[in-house]
């Protein structure tokens, strides 16, 4: 049967590191090939921060598809638009930010799987299934396995309700929002803290007691992010188009102005 499978989605469950990439100045579908030849598993196209048209996700998704990147898109909000409008277009997983308690975390998986998981409104014609009309029954289940559903944990109470959100079923990945984390904890910018670590044992304890994927974003410092995968972190936001567009431009300006006439 037709159905691109979520290369992710199998990686998180043999153990393996999944490593995306931020999107937010891409726009072309060339971009989905290149992030797979650069050695990235997933397309984080981020539709929070970023004047990124819906249309121009769609495009991403689809050429993710192709590409055997999975494309995944985080949610500006909790509408269930916000969900059903990319999945629809062709992503493999919704990123939805800002996930407080267990109750925002069933609402995200009820907007995001079809019934008898969620509650999904059932749509035809899928990029995911090679755009094949298939058995409505069959269409849902095939979708459902091959979707991937993150929250988002960007604050000091989504830390204490961690064990709760992961134990909700649909749920597979609770991705720490580290920058957003420290700034609600009133250490912007203080990754190594101790509060820090702290909240990452919390969320690898909940993740260990519950069976789900532990997820972390906004740590690139070479230690840190190695004191972390070395721990147990599997689905990891590797920095974004933009931080490495800059990168490599300042370094090859910096050696060329630097070459003595």
């Amino acid at each position: 049967m037709p159905i691109v499978k979520n290369v992710t989605k199998a990686k998180l469950k043999a153990g393996e590191v999944a490593l995306g990439v931020g999107l937010r100045q891409a726009r072309t579908v060339d971009t989905a090939k290149i992030m797979k030849v650069c050695g990235y598993d997933w397309l984080f196209i981020d539709m929070e921060h970023n004047s990124m048209s819906m249309e121009t996700a769609a495009q991403l998704c689809v050429a993710g598809l192709d590409a055997g990147v999975t494309p995944i898109v985080r949610a500006p909000s909790h509408e269930h638009f916000h969900a059903s409008r990319p999945l629809d277009a062709g992503a493999q997983g919704i990123v939805v930010p800002h996930v407080q308690n267990a109750e925002e975390a069933r609402r995200v998986v009820s907007q995001c799987l079809y019934p008898p998981v969620g509650h999904r409104s059932v749509a035809g014609g899928m990029a995911q299934l090679e755009y094949e009309a298939l058995p409505v029954g069959e269409t849902t289940k095939l979708i459902n396995e091959e979707t991937l559903t993150v929250v988002m944990l960007e604050s000091p109470e989504a830390i204490a309700n961690a064990d709760a959100m992961a134990a909700v079923p649909g749920i597979d990945v609770l991705l720490i929002g580290t920058n957003d984390l420290c700034a609600e904890m009133g250490i912007p910018g203080k990754f190594g803290d101790e509060q820090v670590a702290k909240a990452y044992d919390a969320v690898f304890s909940a993740c260990r007691n519950n069976g789900k994927i532990p997820g972390m974003g906004g740590i690139y410092d070479q230690e840190l992010s190695q004191k972390y995968i070395k721990l147990g972190m599997r689905f990891i936001l590797a920095g974004n188009d933009l931080a490495f567009l800059m990168a490599g431009a300042k370094a090859r300006s910096a050696f060329l102005k630097g070459i003595a006439l």
